[in-house]
């Protein structure tokens, strides 16, 4: 009798602790999810060519002199879809050598990671520069220097190409300003030899930089000099 007493009785707690638990792990889960979910984002931005399209855009805005045409949400959207189209063949082979295979469980998650990391490395080696390279080798601090592409571990090629990325954009940058810079001197010089000294130079040069750029139809050239950059 007082051995089923004390059954009863320590019943209800242990199934009130293994429901503390499931609700624990779940909470976990959620955590874990949201967190890889919010890294998508920082993934996007460092190992596809999103940053080097997204600031060539935004050069393009600000040599014009247009504050917010295009906005900075339609800025994101183009470059969004062309970092899709430049990543298409890469994320294909993803597809094909990982993706697919784990969905027919043909191999392991492990597995399927790494063959997914290979193609993205490719991609980022050929528009790395060897000089940020040995750069980000040299800061990582490792005795054993790498022979092959292979010894190069991701975590030294991702910030190496990152500011090959950067460096790249600003150089195609300093293209883009170059001719509306011509237009702007142009047009400050006449301003000042005709006296109009009070009278801005960016009021009466925007409508001509516009038109110049509608001319030239500039933004198949720019889009087009961008998806091939990724190809040299």
């Amino acid at each position: 009798m007082i051995g089923a007493i004390t059954a009863a009785a320590t019943a209800p707690s242990t199934g009130g602790t293994l429901g503390s638990l499931t609700g624990n792990s779940s909470a976990v889960q959620v955590l874990v999810l949201v967190g890889g979910v919010s890294l998508i984002p920082a993934i996007l931005f460092c190992v596809t060519g999103f940053t080097r399209i997204l600031i060539v855009l935004g050069f393009i805005r600000t040599a014009i002199g247009t504050q917010n045409a295009p906005p900075n949400q339609a800025l994101i959207g183009i470059a969004l879809f062309l970092t899709l189209f430049v990543m298409a063949p890469t994320f294909s082979q993803i597809k094909k050598e990982a993706w697919d295979p784990l969905q027919h469980n043909q191999i392991h998650f492990d597995t399927a990671v790494k063959r997914a990391e290979e193609p993205l490395r490719q991609f980022m080696f050929r528009q790395t520069r060897e000089k940020d390279l040995t750069l980000f080798v040299h800061l990582s601090g490792t005795r054993k220097q790498p022979r092959t592409r292979a010894d190069i571990p991701t975590t030294v090629l991702v910030p190496a190409f990152i500011v090959s990325e950067l460096k790249t954009a600003f150089q195609i940058g300093f293209l883009i300003f170059l001719p509306f810079l011509v237009i702007d001197l142009i047009v400050s010089s006449t301003l000042m030899s005709m006296g109009m000294v009070m009278l801005p130079p960016t009021f009466i040069s925007l409508p001509f930089k516009i038109l110049l750029f509608v001319l030239v139809d500039g933004w198949d050239l720019v889009i087009q000099s961008l998806v091939q950059s990724f190809h040299t």
